[in-house]
């Protein structure tokens, strides 16, 4: 194949995640390792910056800066929940891509972002322009088909497990057969989060802290909830729960939903724990309800983010300009789990079809039969994921994160209204 010569264009698009950046850092380090990629860009807040002909010169960046992206959490140059819709905004990306000379463009992100990466690299296809697209796979959800497990997720339930023993000892300090804690955690349509937070448990210690993980996959029975939370102070001091905010009823209505919707159309959920907690309140005699959100602390606990996941997020980033350069295109990093005991993780590649707007559930031969608890095959899932500490910089006490330049590239075009 011929070699394709001209600039890349890196994008991060949806919910940020603790090693978002990582991915970024080894994009530029791999893409600044061949001579046809010119120039290194990265887009403000995704599909938007390239609307906008906002474009940043990400090679001037310093190699300090650079280095610095594999710990740091949000997104570095900006992110997005923006819906292609009107084909003048498809026309707008390619006109963009033209004026810039983009010729390999990488999209981290999740699963309307590959949906949004599938539709540029088609439309680039039918128009006749040669352009290379990558997804680099991205979201605590760990719902992206095709790839074992995505960047984002192990940091995520790192903290929610770390999160649940910490907060287990302070119930353990307070509760005197009484105390019921609802821990409400992120997971719209898959309850991979929720069932993150089993790893707090000890292992052959199975009445450990969380008591009760309640997931979107197994609908909630509010008759068992309540018998459950009964039976579990009878024996604890306190009760436990951890919650996935997308939880439904056996009708397949959210526990807890508003009418409000994002860009995407999903429903825009958060109140499944005061759910919980108002149906145990009235029910449980006694009982003293708390609940704990930690939002999107989850998400950007950089102090608590896994070794393993931050390297796998930048092996990723290596992994798509690799395929670009070799030919490939409209297609997603994944990431293959090696089939021996001891854990390994390489990378492969998926069709950006099968990727896009699909949805990965929770297994549910990993859930137990008590629908409220996860057993040892998640386990051996998900343990090895979280595995190793980044040690981070610290100055005067606190976290130093990676803060680019944003050298702006030249805008060559007329502006265009969003």
């Amino acid at each position: 194949m011929a070699e394709l010569v001209g600039n890349v264009l890196v994008g991060q698009s949806g919910g940020p995640t603790s090693v978002i950046n990582a991915s970024v850092a080894g994009l530029i380090a791999e893409a600044l390792n061949h001579e046809c990629i010119e120039e290194i860009y990265g887009t403000l807040n995704g599909v938007l910056g390239i609307l906008q002909e906002d474009l940043i010169d990400l090679a001037s960046e310093s190699q300090q800066q650079i280095r610095a992206l594999k710990y740091t959490p949000g997104a570095a140059h900006g992110t997005c929940r923006f819906k292609l819709k009107k084909p003048a905004d498809f026309d707008r990306v390619l006109e963009v891509f033209k004026a810039h000379n983009i010729r390999y463009f990488f999209y981290i992100g999740g699963n309307d972002s590959q949906d949004t990466a599938d539709k540029i690299s088609k439309l680039a296809q039918a128009q006749g322009y040669e352009l290379r697209v990558i997804g680099v796979p991205k979201t605590i959800d760990n719902d992206l088909p095709g790839t074992d497990h995505c960047p984002g997720y192990a940091s995520a339930i790192k903290y929610i497990a770390t999160s649940v023993r910490e907060v287990a000892a302070d119930n353990e300090a307070m509760g005197q057969g009484d105390l019921v804690s609802i821990i409400e955690v992120m997971g719209r349509s898959a309850g991979w989060i929720a069932a993150g937070a089993a790893l707090a448990k000890r292992k052959d210690h199975p009445q450990d802290p969380p008591h009760l993980i309640y997931l979107p996959e197994i609908p909630f029975d509010q008759t068992k909830c309540i018998e459950d939370v009964k039976r579990i102070l009878k024996r604890e001091k306190f009760c436990q729960i951890v919650v996935a905010e997308g939880l439904v009823d056996e009708n397949g209505n959210y526990v807890a939903a508003n009418s409000a919707t994002d860009a995407f159309g999903h429903a825009q959920l958060g109140g499944a724990g005061d759910a919980l907690a108002e149906i145990i309140g009235a029910n449980v005699p006694g009982a003293k309800v708390r609940v704990a959100k930690p939002g999107l602390l989850q998400r950007c606990a950089a102090h608590s983010a896994s070794k393993t996941d931050a390297d796998e997020a930048f092996m990723a980033g290596e992994a798509a300009v690799e395929a670009a350069i070799a030919g490939e295109t409209d297609k997603m990093v994944t990431l293959l789990r090696g089939d021996k005991e001891a854990y390994s993780c390489e990378t492969g590649l998926a069709p950006l079809s099968e990727v896009a707007n699909s949805i990965k559930k929770l297994p549910r031969e990993w859930i137990s039969e008590d629908g409220t608890s996860m057993n040892a095959q998640f386990i051996r899932y998900a343990q090895p994921l979280i595995q190793g500490e980044i040690v981070l910089p610290h100055d005067g006490g606190v976290p130093v994160f990676a803060r680019l330049e944003k050298v702006r590239v030249d805008k060559v075009l007329p502006a265009y209204e969003v």
